[in-house]
């Protein structure tokens, strides 16, 4: 097909019916299909995408907005992809400034690769930090964390919304409440029976990632890794700030290997709102 008809098919938003193409899209690019994760983005979030003329999706992205309803006060972008036999024929830069355009004047944030990102800086947006991916069979090393854990309740959920949207800076209510049926486990940390911390243990194929991550410190974020490897047997996976380097270097020490890294991207505004002090880990870096 050549660049001039394939640049003229129309972008339109994807729904729940598009969650097999979407898997499709993935795994023709080497990821895994994680059609557990699409489903959540393309249930708290707006998918975008382009049908190709031979069936499937010539490209593919998510946005997840944060904030007031109706208002969003950010929008995270994820699982850009464009399918291998459209590569490098504009599609993606294209699906792209659509979407920037769509969101107006509400900042945007992304996880990228070092593949994608030159294509992000071409359209404005600026490395704001760095996340590196970790994974690997947890071995518990040096004292057992004194922190309390335990799993949430449905009479928790109030309250890790309240530290929720105090430490992301954002009202993520709509993603938050999907954590219960999303994750395998969810777990939070307490003191004097006030939550200081959250995470959740969500599967993929052969893994369970750690994400979000929210605690009052590193050593709360070190006890609820600790509770929530301690109830799997599946390798973990997550993507921690690299600003939290004793995190980083304990979780490797406990057999977790690094992956690569991420830049993280951002479009109208120069650093993202919260307290990443206490932000350890994304949900999964697709929504931020």
């Amino acid at each position: 097909m050549s660049t001039p008809s394939l640049l003229a098919l129309p972008i339109r938003r994807l729904t729940l019916r598009d969650l097999t193409a979407c898997a499709d899209l993935s795994e023709d690019r080497g990821w895994p299909r994680e059609e557990h994760k699409w489903g959540l983005l393309l249930t708290a979030g707006k998918g975008y995408g382009i049908d190709a003329p031979d069936g499937g999706l010539v490209t593919a992205c998510v946005v997840t907005e944060y904030g007031t309803p109706g208002r969003p006060e950010l929008g995270a972008i994820g699982m850009v992809l464009v399918a291998k036999r459209y590569a490098r024929q504009g599609v993606g830069r294209r699906l792209m400034r659509q979407v920037v355009a769509e969101m107006g004047l509400t900042p945007l944030t992304l996880h990228a690769t070092p593949y994608g990102r030159p294509l992000y800086e071409e359209l404005g947006f600026k490395v704001t930090g760095r996340a590196e991916m970790v994974s690997g069979h947890f071995v518990p090393r040096g004292p057992e964390p004194e922190i309390s854990t335990r799993p949430a309740g449905a009479e928790d959920l109030a309250g890790i919304l309240r530290l929720d949207s105090e430490i992301f800076g954002l009202d993520r209510t709509h993603v938050i409440t999907r954590l219960p049926a999303f994750s395998d486990q969810l777990r939070v940390a307490e003191e004097n029976g006030r939550i200081i911390g959250y995470a959740a243990a969500w599967p993929t194929m052969d893994t369970h990632v750690v994400g979000p991550l929210i605690a009052r410190d590193t050593e709360t974020a070190k006890a609820i890794v600790t509770s929530l490897a301690a109830r799997t047997d599946r390798r973990l996976r997550t993507d921690i700030d690299v600003r939290h380097q004793e995190l980083l270097s304990w979780v490797k020490e406990c057999g977790l290997e690094p992956v690569g890294f991420n830049a993280v991207m951002a479009y109208g505004i120069s650093e993202l709102p919260g307290d990443w002090t206490r932000r350890f880990a994304p949900l999964t870096v697709a929504a931020g």
